[in-house]
């Protein structure tokens, strides 16, 4: 089979999939299904479970299957220009391994507290890595996207706002390793407040939010803008800026009262892991739900939680289907609407999808067309 008929022929398997996920985003004035009272459908890296992540067909996709933003994690290059990225590291969703005259590029670094031996954004610039090509980052559960690797290059922040403004969707930008691009000069706050002023996202009723694990650029970005700001939370440990300046404070302390209640004097949304609204058990299912969606409303913060994907891989025990002795089983769709429709009526105001059609349908099934 020549690799046009594939890309055909994976497109259009994709493309049947009637995907089940959704995202909801809070707040004073953004899309309209948050005018609406209902949650919004957040396009987790654009449709990153029908499209590689982070490329213009995974973004043009969620936007397709309806989704009310989409999410750009960012990095920065070289020559300071913000690029789409879910790390600063390539080799797993790039071809840079494959390119001998970057060979010297690849160094052993130490982010936020890990070592990895990798190539990395900070040591290319923008027009270098524009020849590099994207490529699927979990091949061995998204075996189907693998047919799109080599067709796309990596998007600068512009070209995702551009495509947003173009079908008048939200966008919804991670900083991503803030401390760790400090550290290099490489600050990521002031371009991407610039960068979104010019495409008129500058106004708390825009329909723009700026997400990040950690605290200190969040708390400096509520001085250089007025989009509203959503500080994420990992099912586990601590964000980094706080553990790098000896503040012993974790994510677990954050969704207690007195953190939600500092979290509101810079923010107006958490982001928190979906184990931190159902924790889940040793054995995968689900328990009881925590008080966080209530805590975080008494506080005035919206809730938008991450993240929804189809495959039983991610899925807790609850809603995963077939049988687990089977090829496959890992990557098989489960009952993915169920579980975001548990979400849905535990009060979340937003949930980030793999499968934005997905999210989109359950929301229907929950509070109606």
């Amino acid at each position: 089979m020549s690799r046009i008929t594939r890309v055909l022929a994976g497109g259009l398997a994709v493309a049947a999939v009637a995907g089940f996920c959704t995202t909801v985003a809070g707040g004073v004035a953004p899309a309209a299904a948050d005018r609406a009272g209902r949650p919004v459908v957040i396009g987790h890296r654009g449709a990153s479970g029908l499209r590689p992540e982070h490329t213009l067909a995974s973004y043009r996709m969620a936007i397709s299957q309806g989704a009310d933003y989409i999410e750009p994690d960012i990095v920065a290059t070289k020559d300071r220009r913000l690029v789409a990225r879910h790390d600063n590291w390539l080799a797993d969703s790039t071809d840079v391994e494959n390119r001998s005259e970057f060979a010297d590029r690849r160094k052993t670094k130490t982010v936020d507290g890990t070592t990895r031996t990798d190539w990395f954004t900070e040591d290319f610039t923008l027009a270098e890595l524009r020849t590099l090509r994207t490529e699927e980052r979990i091949p061995a559960v998204r075996p189907d996207n693998t047919v799109f690797d080599g067709l796309e290059p990596i998007p600068t922040l512009e070209e995702v706002l551009e495509l947003a403004r173009k079908h008048d969707v939200g966008v919804y930008p991670e900083t991503k390793h803030p401390t760790y691009f400090d550290g290099l000069g490489l600050s990521m706050e002031e371009p991407l407040v610039a960068t979104l002023h010019r495409y008129g996202f500058d106004s708390r009723g825009d329909k723009v939010f700026i997400q990040s694990f950690e605290t200190a650029n969040l708390r400096d970005l509520r001085h250089l803008t007025k989009v509203r700001l959503v500080q994420l939370i990992d099912g586990s440990g601590a964000p980094y800026d706080l553990v790098k300046s000896g503040d012993r404070r974790t994510y677990a302390d954050l969704v207690k009262p007195e953190g939600l209640k500092w979290i509101a004097s810079y923010a107006q949304g958490v982001g928190p892991a979906t184990n931190r609204i159902v924790p889940v058990t040793a054995d995968g299912r689900l328990g009881t739900p925590t008080t966080l969606v209530r805590d975080a409303h008494r506080r005035g913060l919206t809730v938008h939680t991450w993240t929804v994907r189809n495959e039983n891989e991610f899925l807790p025990a609850d809603f995963r289907q077939g049988n687990a002795a089977a090829p496959g089983y890992r990557s098989a769709t489960g009952d993915v609407g169920g579980w975001l429709s548990k979400l849905y009526k535990l009060g979340v105001d937003g949930v980030f999808c793999d499968d934005p059609s997905a999210g989109v349908g359950a929301r229907t099934e929950v509070f109606g067309s």
